[in-house]
């Protein structure tokens, strides 16, 4: 008898336990369920800083509250509609885009509309797309400061180069026309202008083979970003023109900074993306929310169909006179690494 009511109440407490952990799953289950969802399709990671945009961008929307499911799309548009479709069939609620195509999306962007889904274009626009937010660095301030530091180094009244990026890109025209202004106003020659297909460098480092009559006349060279510099520099120097023809880029990749205080890039364009990834997190948590994005930095833009909210960041102009501040005293690379090729010019 005594058996059998200890088997019972075993029976009981085993029931019991069994019904919490479900309660305990459910719960879990419904926490889950009420986090923010984002989706996040990335062009690609061969430029150096988009993985730092990532990696803060999660992290940022971590602490919101928020997670992050990010897809690479390998520089293949239709690669990036197919993860734009998943993140609609998973019911994001939140889906940022930075987008291959500037032009290639409007018809993956109003799907997700329809589903109520809100869509942040990241870096770059997408044109005649009802985004809920652009987000950017200012593009024709980058051109400017390219152009103004080839100025400040003796070029007025020169002959310049442009090897631009990607002619998909939005933000590459904004860029050219920064710099284009600027060298107007100072009677600097533009001798030639072409665009490397998905910013592929190796494409510009061609240019520079097969162009060496045009090359061999430029006092300067515009290069689109400094991942096209890391492959115009070598070519130059294999022509013994590294440091002499004016080379400026953007992005403060590594190398860039490494060439500056080298003696073979004169500037590049640091742009903060830390405070850039943060703000966007944040922006896609209050959409999310149904709440208006507010600030200080927020105005609005015209993406050739829609007036839509945007966000314009300013970039900062890195040279060898103060990348220690920029670069390093704000820990965007270490002091070792940017002079790891000169060492004997590092600073105390």
């Amino acid at each position: 008898m005594k058996k059998g009511i200890a088997w019972i109440l075993c029976l009981m407490i085993a029931l019991t336990g069994c019904a919490s952990a479900n309660n305990n799953s459910a719960v879990a289950d419904t926490q889950e369920e009420q986090k923010i969802q984002i989706g996040m399709s990335f062009d690609s990671f061969v430029i150096e800083r988009w993985q730092r945009d990532r990696d803060v961008f999660v992290s940022t929307a971590k602490e919101l509250g928020a997670e992050v499911n990010v897809q690479n799309a390998n520089g293949n548009l239709e690669e990036q509609k197919k993860q734009i479709d998943y993140f609609i069939k998973k019911g994001m609620d939140v889906i940022v885009i930075i987008c291959i195509d500037s032009d290639g999306l409007k018809e993956s962007v109003a799907k997700a509309k329809e589903e109520g889904i809100k869509v942040i274009a990241y870096d770059r626009l997408i044109t005649d797309a009802d985004v809920d937010l652009y987000i950017t660095f200012d593009n024709t301030m980058v051109g400017s400061m390219m152009a103004e530091a080839l100025v400040d180094n003796g070029l007025e009244g020169g002959s310049v180069l442009m090897l631009g990026g990607s002619p998909t890109d939005s933000n590459v025209p904004l860029v050219e026309t920064g710099f284009k202004n600027v060298m107007k106003e100072n009677n600097v020659r533009i001798l030639d202008s072409i665009h490397a297909e998905g910013w592929r460098a190796e494409l510009a480092a061609d240019y520079i083979y097969e162009h060496m009559d045009i090359v061999s006349q430029a006092d300067a060279i515009m290069c689109g970003n400094d991942n096209i510099a890391s492959r115009v520099v070598p070519a130059l120097a294999e022509k013994r023109l590294a440091g002499k023809v004016l080379v400026v880029g953007q992005d403060a990749d590594l190398e860039a900074c490494q060439r500056i205080v080298e003696g073979t890039q004169v500037m590049t364009v640091y742009k903060p993306v830390e405070k850039l990834a943060q703000r966007a997190a944040e922006c896609a948590v209050t959409v999310a929310k149904g709440e208006k994005i507010e600030g200080e930095d927020v105005t609005t833009i015209n993406n050739g169909k829609y007036i839509v909210p945007y966000v314009g960041l300013e970039p900062i102009s890195v040279t060898e006179e103060n990348i220690n501040e920029v670069i390093i005293n704000s820990g965007f690379h270490l002091k070792e690494d940017v002079y790891l090729n000169v060492p004997e010019k590092m600073p105390k």
